[in-house]
């Protein structure tokens, strides 16, 4: 029963890491219909942004703290352009933007490998964030994951706060719901597109941090990410930020317990598995979007 529950808590902060870089593709992919393959290059930029700060502030509590908001800026802005660039001219067409943003990757990817290297590198975690809590009966959960299941929820909860309650969450639901309803209602759906790329690609920025605690990081570190993180989104539901949570604790706690009876080769294929059964039962995901569209 022990190394059962201590397998569920590494799979929760398995789900929590999941959670935290399909928060983004909820936005972009699930919401826009946007297939953004750069996403897990917008992880990196965050995760070496992390890494450069450590670089000129010596103390690696600060420089977590200072790199939340800067990796959120830099990964958004670098969004917010590939929004303007490139994607805007293809919300039409979906495969179109699945192999622009795989071209885009590549080339993030080789700007990564010519200005840190192509090995990867290591980032210092906080002394507080090294150690383990104990909870009794041989259970631990390592602070490290703790603060990342923290980090996880809290953009949960800010981000369902910015969509009930302010006026960008209600424009973002109501060209979600209606596009074509929200442009003659006045609402610049442009614009709308723009800062939803921009607060979706700044999550992913945020993913980046939170990984630097977990290993190193290279040029690759989003896309060892990324299909899983697709796939949270997919078994959810199609922008269902209900759905993403549920999907990826329980894809994570899935994943952790049968590597424990199994190998990680075999886990990742039952699960796999799995996630193919589910959605032939239920191709929509957990949750459904309601419209108000009559297509």
């Amino acid at each position: 029963m022990t190394v059962i529950l201590n397998q569920s808590l590494t799979g929760i902060s398995i789900g929590a890491v999941l959670l935290l870089i399909a928060l983004g593709l909820t936005l972009t992919f699930g919401q826009m219909g946007v297939i953004n393959m750069a996403h897990g290059e917008f992880i990196m930029a965050g995760a070496y942004t992390t890494y450069v700060l450590q670089k000129s502030i010596s103390s690696a509590g600060v420089s977590l703290l200072v790199a939340l908001p800067v990796a959120f800026l830099v990964a958004g802005a670098m969004g917010a352009l590939l929004e303007w660039l490139l994607i805007r001219r293809l919300y039409t067409r979906p495969l179109d933007t699945l192999l622009v943003t795989w071209g885009v990757s590549l080339m993030l990817q080789q700007l990564a490998r010519d200005i840190f290297g192509a090995p990867n590198v290591q980032t210092a975690a906080p002394d507080i964030l090294t150690g383990n809590i104990a909870l009794g009966g041989g259970i631990t959960f390592a602070n490290n994951r703790l603060f990342i299941l923290g980090l996880a929820l809290l953009s949960v909860l800010a981000l369902t706060l910015i969509l009930k309650l302010t006026p960008l969450g209600r424009r973002i639901r109501a060209v979600v719901q209606n596009r074509d309803l929200a442009e003659v209602s006045g609402i610049a759906t442009g614009q709308v597109d723009r800062i939803t790329f921009f607060i979706g690609s700044g999550l992913a920025g945020v993913a980046g941090v939170a990984l630097t605690l977990v290993g190193p990081i290279g040029p690759t570190t989003g896309t060892n990410y990324i299909v899983d993180a697709f796939l949270v989104v997919v078994v959810g539901g199609i922008g269902q930020l209900k759905g993403s949570v549920i999907t990826a604790f329980a894809l994570g706690i899935l994943q952790s317990v049968l590597e424990y009876s199994t190998t990680v080769s075999v886990a990742k294929v039952i699960v796999l598995v799995a996630i193919v059964a589910f959605l032939q039962w239920r191709p929509q995901g957990l949750y459904t979007l309601r419209t108000r569209s009559l297509a």
